[in-house]
């Protein structure tokens, strides 16, 4: 079992979404939060509800897509909380677009967050970590790191990039008291559609449209998600799926792992076609 109370939380992505539920619910449990955004209004709204419930929260602003603020932001950490104990790789973004329609700048914009962001975050705070001799590190990649869905290639990229990286981290732990978690959440109420990028072209209508759909298919709320992840965290599990429709695409993976689609995308319908988007949006 992780030890919760007392340690030192550190969240990306945390001004909204899963990252802000995930926070106010280890602030529950004991933990000090170390926030970090590039929304500092929102980051501040995090912090205040923290701080209501007596927690105890500390925020940064941070670009995780810059490597050198990473590496400060990790440094601030250990000179002012001797540390993380617990590191929560969680801000991300999407983007919507066919393949042959997506730009490079907009696909190394969702890389350079996504998933350079995740691999920053874990090798900054890694070694503080291991000098410890203990603690969690808990990467958060998508049910599109299990499934590829039409239009998110660039996001499908992503979130499998995070979801073999932290496999790869986790084997490379084993033997030691370094726990590694990937969670896999499905649709959770969150801005990411909102936020995402769309094709210039068509944007104002398609952007309606999709968060039109995305808000009917999200189920699962980020306060339930934010359970789901300190339960996780708790028990050291590998894996955390989110919601019951993570659950039911990740068996349809197993059982029709080349085949889904024939039954998930039967005709060619808008963004997000299929399937609920996750995670968080923050650029």
């Amino acid at each position: 079992m992780t030890e919760i109370s007392g340690k030192t939380v550190v969240i990306t992505g945390a001004a909204s979404g899963i990252g802000r539920g995930t926070a106010i619910e280890l602030a529950k449990r004991g933990a000090r939060l170390a926030i970090s955004d590039l929304d500092r209004a929102g980051l501040a709204e995090t912090a205040k509800r923290i701080e209501a419930i007596g927690g105890k929260v500390s925020t940064y602003l941070v670009d995780v897509a810059d490597r050198d603020a990473v590496y400060a932001f990790a440094q601030e950490i250990e000179s002012a909380h001797g540390g993380a104990d617990i590191v929560i790789n969680n801000a991300g973004v999407a983007q919507i677009a066919r393949v042959d329609e997506l730009s490079y700048e907009d696909f190394e914009w969702v890389m350079n967050i996504d998933f350079w962001g995740m691999v920053y975050g874990t090798k900054a705070f890694l070694p503080q970590i291991q000098k410890k001799g203990e603690g969690h590190i808990v990467n958060v990649s998508s049910i599109f790191g299990i499934i590829s869905v039409p239009s998110q290639a660039a996001y499908n990229s992503a979130k499998f990039a995070i979801r073999g990286f932290t496999e790869a981290l986790r084997h490379e732990m084993k033997g030691t008291r370094i726990n590694v978690s990937c969670v896999h959440p499905g649709g959770i109420k969150t801005n990411i559609v909102r936020n995402a990028r769309f094709l210039q072209s068509t944007q104002a209508t398609v952007r309606e449209e999709a968060a039109s759909g995305f808000d009917k298919l999200a189920r699962t709320t980020p306060e339930k998600a934010g359970e789901t992840i300190a339960n996780g965290i708790a028990k050291n599990k590998a894996r955390i799926l989110i919601g019951t429709d993570a659950k039911i695409i990740d068996l349809l993976q197993r059982i029709l792992p080349s085949s889904y689609g024939k039954i998930m995308f039967r005709r060619e319908i808008g963004p997000l076609s299929g399937a609920a988007e996750t995670g968080e949006a923050k650029a």
